[in-house]
């Protein structure tokens, strides 16, 4: 496993290349690049075909800086600069433990004050190269792809801490037993946490600036399915827990074209340090499963890819608003509640069901889905032919 991309370099090229970049988080925003690059091109076809109209935006312009604006700013150089400087100073220690470096209260001050200083400066040059005699309104178009920027900043704040809130729900034990840690850590993220809260954030947003949510949930839907594959290749190259159940049982004959890892993997170096010691290991990471178990991760990747190259393909054939965002729903609710069966997950015991957080939701978003087929198909929608 590759924890860091400075890990995947040295087995590369051989060389050792310290870099605070761990493999999780760069996939996690390598996902996000996707599901903003996939949305912009649906948005741009369907601003080509009159689906969405330019919102009308209104701005002061000229006004001279005010000591909050200054404030702000200072304030916001501050906090880089503190971090900067600090981590400049002391980079080995950054690589070694990025997020809690990162995350802890360590710093420079000398760093934050001329960070802040710069910051307020620059604020107060910019306003006064602006600044009017009066200040006037200034109005202007904005289409929705020039709004993918924002859209994609508020699903990722959003959804990052919905995914770290479920996943603590989901763990409450390791919550109560080390809270710092659980909240800090990058590795424990849930996906379906991130795609609730985050998605809610962003329907707020998207009603907020007059655009139709139907039709904006069918763009983002391909791009939804392909941040997933792509998030979930993260969890399988950093080894972050997201694994399977046991598998100790031979490979099946029908698979012997593919590697031995692809049926069943013990996962060393993983970045959650799971397992028993590596003989001879040095480092952070040197960790390994004592049993082989379901690459569970590199599946989910393999399989929402294929569902988003699905998806990509029948945007353009589907032509009733919010069908296929249905769609999507239906098939990340089968993908998830199949690959459960294999995989290693907290478990909910209801009745005489034994059940998981995943398990649930997945139910939920399939029934949601086949709900949204059905009352979509009722409604009289006029749609567009060219969509």
């Amino acid at each position: 496993m590759y924890p860091t991309i400075s890990d995947l370099l040295r087995d590369l090229i051989g060389i050792d290349i310290p870099l605070p970049i761990q493999s999780f988080g760069f996939m996690l925003a390598f996902s996000f690049f996707c599901a903003a690059w996939t949305l912009t091109l649906e948005l741009r076809r369907k601003e080509k075909i009159g689906v969405f109209k330019p919102v009308v935006v209104k701005t002061l312009v000229g006004e001279p800086a005010k000591p909050i604006d200054l404030i702000w700013s200072f304030l916001f150089g501050f906090l880089v600069g503190f971090k900067l400087l600090y981590l400049a100073l002391n980079y080995s220690e950054f690589v070694n433990d990025t997020q809690g470096v990162l995350l802890s209260s360590k710093g420079n001050f000398l760093g934050g004050l001329l960070g802040g200083l710069i910051s307020a400066y620059a604020r107060y040059r910019e306003k006064s190269k602006a600044r009017l005699a009066k200040p006037e309104w200034k109005t202007e178009e904005l289409t929705p792809s020039q709004m993918v920027g924002n859209i994609t900043m508020v699903a990722a704040i959003a959804g990052l801490l919905g995914a770290k809130i479920f996943h603590n729900l989901e763990n409450i034990d390791d919550l109560i037993q080390d809270p710092i840690g659980s909240l800090i850590s990058f590795s424990g993220l849930t996906m379906y946490g991130g795609l609730i809260v985050g998605g809610a954030a962003v329907i707020w947003y998207v009603r907020k600036n007059g655009m139709d949510p139907f039709h904006f949930a069918d763009a983002t839907a391909p791009g939804l399915m392909l941040a997933y594959g792509t998030g979930r290749l993260g969890c399988h190259i950093s080894g972050d827990g997201d694994w399977g159940i046991v598998n100790t049982a031979p490979k099946p004959d029908w698979m012997g074209f593919l590697p031995d890892w692809f049926w069943t993997y013990n996962y060393p170096n993983n970045v959650i340090n799971e397992g028993v010691p590596i003989n001879g290991c040095v480092g952070n990471h040197c960790m390994v499963l004592p049993e082989p178990v379901f690459p569970t991760p590199l599946y989910e990747s393999i399989a929402c890819i294929l569902l988003f190259a699905v998806l990509w393909s029948f945007r353009k054939r589907i032509l009733i608003p919010g069908m296929l965002f249905a769609i999507y729903l239906i098939m990340n609710g089968v993908e998830r509640f199949l690959i459960e069966k294999i995989r290693v997950n907290t478990q909910y015991h209801i009745g005489s069901l034994d059940i998981t957080q995943a398990e649930i939701i997945s139910m939920v978003l399939f029934v949601l889905g086949v709900v949204g087929v059905v009352w979509l198909r009722r409604l009289p929608f006029k749609s567009d032919k060219s969509a």
